[in-house]
């Protein structure tokens, strides 16, 4: 049976570039794989004829070859070490070349380059909780976080007296080894470096090969003003030192702040409840109330308040994290009754209440309406 055109194989035009050939074939690949076509007795010979396509077009010279002579470039010895015919090793490196893109990322990305043993530190997490007044102006804090550094012994090589690693025999250096099982390629740590790429004959004494030591350190933070819980401030390069002198990880400052006896906040506003007395609700008056900053702030209460009224100091919330101006604080009124009456002022308030009757005649016999329904639901 004659041999397909290795161009209509893989579905492009001939003088396709490399990245176009690529392309088609990886599209060849997942479509026409065997695993995905189990009802298709063809599959199995389909996929191979586009890995053989794929194995001459992907190279300039066996590409040329068979451009100028077709399939009889491969035939006889023609073509220059040979063709895609007879070679026992033409799935597998085809399928491996695509196997590589498909999937190196997942695999650790080290496709073309050997690995260098040195790994990045992980990130590292702190949680520091601190007061309203602090996230309203700000602080500096020192905080001592147990972390990974590199080992001095070392220099964070992992050898010890100043010898290096050696590139690991079993994998050469790539961390990954790979066996061929059926139609897949299959790629695992290699079981001898665990995965760095280098093994270390003669490991140092103090930090065991790892190249790191477990302290603890003392940091600087500075806290901006504005910080509310959850405010997450990255410290580069703090975190957890690289495997054999591998770049460090970064410091996450996680904040929380605490609750306030007085204030309560949304956002940059600041709620408070201001007591205030009967007589000051009643004829108006002034008062002071406390602020975020530690001072006091004097505001006047309209006449006739009650309970509950709400009024606005402006500008005296927290400010915004990232500039912007500071919100608003908010007080409402809670209007004391007063207890423990000396009897000159209960001879004044009953005075007042009568007084109240008269200046209220229909307010009087409201009251009076309602004292009438309780006393008869008492008998």
């Amino acid at each position: 049976m004659a041999k397909r055109d290795y161009y209509d194989v893989l579905g492009v035009a001939k003088g396709a570039d490399a990245a176009t050939i690529k392309k088609a074939y990886r599209a060849k690949a997942k479509e026409l794989h065997p695993d995905r076509n189990s009802d298709n007795p063809n599959a199995e010979a389909q996929f191979k004829e586009a890995n053989e396509a794929y194995e001459v077009l992907k190279d300039e010279n066996k590409k040329a070859a068979y451009d100028r002579y077709g399939h009889a470039a491969f035939e006889n010895g023609m073509g220059g070490g040979g063709g895609p015919r007879g070679q026992q090793g033409d799935f597998a490196s085809a399928f491996s070349d695509v196997f590589d893109d498909l999937f190196g990322d997942f695999m650790g990305g080290q496709r073309g380059g050997r690995r260098s043993g040195a790994q990045r530190g992980n990130d590292l997490r702190y949680n520091l909780r601190i007061n309203l007044e602090d996230a309203y102006s700000g602080m500096q804090k020192t905080i001592t976080v147990p972390t990974s550094v590199g080992c001095d012994a070392c220099n964070g090589t992992g050898a010890e007296g100043g010898s290096e690693p050696q590139t690991c025999p079993t994998c050469n250096g790539m961390g990954k080894v790979r066996a061929q099982q059926g139609f897949f390629t299959v790629e695992r740590t290699c079981p001898t470096c665990s995965g760095m790429g280098q093994t270390i004959k003669n490991p140092c004494k103090t930090c065991h090969g790892a190249g790191r030591v477990e302290k603890e350190r003392s940091l600087s933070v500075n806290i901006p003003a504005g910080v509310e819980t959850g405010t997450r401030i990255r410290l580069a390069g703090e975190g957890e030192a690289g495997m054999r002198g591998g770049p460090t990880g970064d410091l996450y400052i996680f904040i929380e702040v605490n609750s306030h006896a007085l204030f309560e906040r949304e956002s940059t506003n600041l709620f408070c409840r201001v007591p205030v007395s009967m007589a000051t609700a009643a004829l108006g008056g002034e008062i002071e109330v406390p602020t975020i900053d530690g001072g006091r702030s004097r505001m006047k209460v309209p006449e006739g308040s009650q309970s509950g009224r709400q009024m606005r100091l402006r500008s005296k919330g927290m400010p915004a994290l990232r500039g912007g101006g500071s919100g608003d604080m908010f007080i409402e009124l809670a209007v004391e009754t007063p207890v423990k009456l000396t009897s000159r002022q209960r001879e004044l308030l009953k005075e007042f209440d009568k007084l109240s009757e008269e200046n209220n005649p229909q307010g009087s016999s409201f009251f009076k309406s309602v004292k009438s329904f309780w006393d008869s639901m008492k008998s």
